[in-house]
């Protein structure tokens, strides 16, 4: 892709594993919220080694209004990845520890009595913020579990009746352990339906793993941001400009038949029990809208959703038993239908 000399364009990081580099259109300059968003993953590995994929990821779930699930083992930054993101997009975020013991109310607010006005008021609770981390969201029983189903889908949260609205934007970036299911809550079809993501992040390689101590090593604190050098280089206004833009991307007919395509065949594949409902095809076409737009396209290609139809997928998919006792993975099964569904050309 030609850009102009001072105006380069980073490739943007695919959040899993592209069947080829997705293609770049020959003439592309960037508006100044694409600009802002491209420095927003410079600034976020000044804190975090080697989630470059990760770190688009979430960047796709902003700009398409969605959520993320992030699964990976304890110790690879998955908090540390959520502060920094919020630091450089000057967002507020909140972390949530869900426990056992841990309550709709302790999420989402609760009336308060208030013996000086001898009235009930209403105290917000940590999902009224910006960027929400949900920590090993599967240790908390279903009912707080479900309290975040509608301030995921609605963006809003009701007590007492009434119904406030949350801040924009509003994301919920919620762990799970993938090690650990001893006093775990798995989450329901339901609620998982209702994350645009689902990105697995994986140990660091040798090299990345020698950065990273070599970091500590050199005085590196996690609960200093600022001191690593991490600063804000865009914000809300930046990205609803860029939510704007990517709306704006555009989807041929044959790109929404090759989705619907896919979608169908999951629902068919003789190791899925459950299949891939619309609301997965609408989510693979605003994940491939806003991927191809941090890449500097605007037009979403065939790559793009295949780029994007794992992370998309792979929670919106139920496998049967046999095929799990068979040691099939849901990552396996959506690889052989991407390879088998014909491509638009």
């Amino acid at each position: 892709m030609t850009m102009p000399p001072n105006n380069p364009a980073p490739p943007a990081e695919a959040p899993a594993e592209p069947v080829h580099a997705p293609a770049q259109s020959q003439q592309y300059t960037p508006s100044p919220a694409a600009q802002s968003l491209w420095a927003v993953r410079t600034e976020v590995a000044k804190a975090v080694v080697g989630q470059d994929a990760t770190v688009t990821g979430l960047l796709i779930a902003l700009l398409a209004g969605g959520h993320v699930l992030l699964e990976g083992v304890p110790g690879v930054a998955k908090t540390l990845l959520v502060r920094a993101l919020s630091a450089a997009l000057s967002l507020d975020t909140k972390r949530v520890q869900f426990t056992p013991d841990l309550m709709p109310g302790d999420v989402t607010g609760s009336l308060i009595y208030d013996a000086s006005t001898s009235a009930f008021t209403f105290r917000a609770g940590p999902v009224f913020t910006n960027i929400l981390l949900a920590d090993e969201i599967n240790r908390t029983p279903p009912k707080t579990q479900a309290s975040l189903l509608e301030a995921m889908e609605e963006h809003q949260v009701s007590v007492d009746g009434l119904s406030r609205r949350l801040p924009s934007p509003f994301m919920v970036a919620a762990t799970q352990n993938p090690v650990e299911y001893e006093g775990t809550y798995p989450l329901p079809e339901a609620q998982l339906d209702r994350f645009l993501l689902k990105l697995t992040m994986e140990l660091p390689g040798r090299d990345e793993e020698i950065e990273v101590i070599r970091r500590h090593s050199l005085g590196f604190d996690p609960q200093d941001l600022q001191a690593a050098g991490v600063r804000a280089v865009a914000g809300a206004a930046e990205l609803a400009q860029a939510r704007t833009e990517v709306a704006q991307v555009a989807v041929a007919p044959e790109i929404l038949a090759y989705v619907v395509d896919l979608v169908r065949a999951t629902r068919t594949a003789p190791s899925f029990g459950l299949g891939v409902s619309p609301r997965g095809a609408t989510a693979i076409l605003k994940s491939a809208r806003a991927y191809a737009w941090l890449s500097g396209r605007s037009f979403v290609t065939p790559d793009d959703v295949k780029a994007l139809a794992l992370p998309t997928l792979r929670h919106r998919v139920s496998l049967r038993p046999e095929a799990e006792m068979d040691g099939v993975s849901a990552d396996h099964v959506l690889r052989s239908i991407l390879a088998t569904v014909p491509v638009p050309r």
